[in-house]
């Protein structure tokens, strides 16, 4: 049994290890700031020959770049007279933080012909209108209209003047890529995607591929995302805008988005409108919505679980109004929901012990005999009616629990810049103690460490020595694991480390006549 279990512990953080290596890639390289800016002038160079790329009119001459800045208590938008698109947006975070969605190499987002200058005028507070008379005699008016929070919607007039050449594509256009905060600079370009959800079954969030196109038709919604954040046009049945193409220069660059018309030959005037969702990737904001766009968060594999764990977590939340005492009780329910499986593992741990001398006198009179060592082993299990699957078996079936609540925790937006206590005030990044020679040390993964130490101590019932040495490096490799890892994944860890070893000490004091470590 206690070979099983060890392999068992080893398969799940193995699992762990290859997940930590998944979510903290190494960081990719942004490009220079001489090749974004010749990136940005190949586009607006080019002419329309392709939807993968932001498209522009005509070249024209030089005119002053002039910005308009429209502000609220959400975001911070800057708008360029250059295509008529965002330079930047800056959404309002908690503690004043600002996180810019639009990446230096992207400027401008959602522009409509880069090349080309518009004239600006602001009709209302939350209103800015472009316009501009193309050499082609065609007159382009964009208007956003921006709303307080984070839905708004932006449209495109088209009329001819004196005119018998076709109107170019219109296209609109985010990215490549989309912005973060520092702290997630690391993973960011790796976590980016092109994804949209369909209109019709199946009902299932789509990941795009790069020079693949897709009907606007069929899709409610088009998006990049990362971890926390959501760019996305929205689409109604009626929505002149025909395909949806995603782009990526290479791969060591975050996929972006086109969203285009139809193709250049249509001479008559046409409106052009779309919603646009730039913010947080909240669930429940997101859901109210009704634009489904809460696909895009990401819950894994047990998402229903996740869900389920992510509105207790919400509600507790709402009673002790700090995030870190919201999963530290979120934990101790999980615990008591899971007690049968954790008491019948513990209690065939505590049984395999009171086995161990037993085992010892056979594994040495039969040690050079393997298959008579196997059979009298097995002779044992049936004579002490004892299955030697029955303390991994409990904890295998708790991984599901575990995977739902790591991923939640992991893609929640609510942890970010959430304190909890002390020197721990953001939950969704490693909380640093103090930093020695510019390196930064983690209290939390630390007390998680010795507190499985001492759980595997008082568990351990091998007499193996290698696989005594096994149990005992495990506390070891977690903290090696759970060391860059945000606070709140690391408090949930050590929370249900502590909660276990009480029910372990409890359990085996009950079941060994008051000896604990046997």
């Amino acid at each position: 049994m206690q070979k099983n279990t060890v392999w068992a512990v080893l398969a799940a953080s193995l699992f762990l290890l290859v997940w930590y290596g998944w979510i903290m890639p190494p960081q990719k390289q942004v490009p220079a700031p001489a090749a974004v800016a010749q990136r940005a002038t190949d586009i607006q160079l080019n002419p329309v020959e392709s939807t993968l790329k932001p498209t522009t009119e005509k070249n024209e001459n030089f005119v002053a770049e002039q910005e308009a800045i429209i502000e609220t208590n959400t975001y911070r938008a800057v708008f360029t007279n250059r295509g008529a698109g965002i330079k930047h947006w800056f959404l309002k975070e908690k503690n004043g933080v600002l996180t810019d969605l639009v990446l230096p190499e992207s400027s401008p987002c959602l522009a409509t012909f880069p090349g080309s200058n518009y004239l600006i005028s602001r009709p209302a507070t939350n209103k800015i209108v472009f316009t501009h008379t193309s050499p082609l005699g065609w007159r382009i008016i964009k208007t956003f209209d921006l709303s307080n929070d984070y839905l708004h919607t932006i449209t495109i007039d088209t009329a001819k003047i004196n005119s018998s050449a076709a109107l170019p594509v219109i296209e609109l256009n985010w990215g490549p890529g989309l912005g973060t905060d520092l702290k997630e600079e690391k993973e960011n370009y790796s976590l980016t995607r092109a994804i949209g959800f369909p209109r019709a079954k199946p009902l299932k969030l789509e990941s795009f591929k790069a020079g693949e196109y897709y009907s606007a038709a069929g899709l409610r919604w088009a998006a990049v995302d990362n971890r926390y954040f959501l760019a996305a046009l929205i689409f109604d049945e009626t929505s002149p805008f025909t395909t949806v193409s995603a782009y990526r220069e290479n791969k060591k660059m975050p996929f972006g988005i086109v969203v285009s018309s139809p193709k250049p030959g249509d001479t008559s005037s046409q409106k052009y409108a779309v919603q646009v969702y730039l913010g947080p990737k909240g669930h429940t904001h997101l859901k109210s919505l009704g634009l489904k766009l809460e696909e895009s968060v990401d819950f894994g594999f047990f998402g229903f679980l996740g869900k389920a764990t992510l509105s207790v977590l919400l509600y507790l939340y709402s009673v002790t109004h700090n995030y870190g005492w919201a999963i530290i009780i979120l934990t101790i329910i999980l615990q008591i929901l899971v007690l049968p499986l954790t008491m019948k593992s513990f209690k065939a741990s505590a049984h395999m012990k009171k086995l161990q001398p037993l085992m010892k006198q056979i594994q040495d009179k039969f040690k050079n005999d393997p298959k008579r060592l196997q059979a009298e082993m097995m002779n044992i299990y049936k004579v002490h009616k004892f299955n030697p699957m029955s303390g991994c078996l409990p904890m295998l079936l708790q991984l599901p629990i575990f995977w739902a609540l790591f991923t939640t925790l992991r893609n929640a937006i609510e942890l970010r810049n959430a304190p909890w206590i002390l020197w721990v005030t953001d939950l969704s990044a490693p909380e640093v103690l103090m930093t020695v020679a510019g390196y930064p040390i983690h209290l939390l993964p630390l007390i998680m460490g010795i507190g499985m130490f001492f759980q595997q101590k008082m568990m351990s019932a091998t007499s193996d020595p290698m696989q005594a040495k096994i149990m005992y490096f495990m506390p070891v490799m977690f903290i090696f694991m759970f060391w860059g890892f945000p606070a709140g994944l690391v408090l949930y860890w050590l929370t249900n480390s502590i909660v276990t070893m009480i029910e372990q000490m409890i359990i085996m004091k009950q079941d060994t006549g008051g000896v604990v470590n046997g």
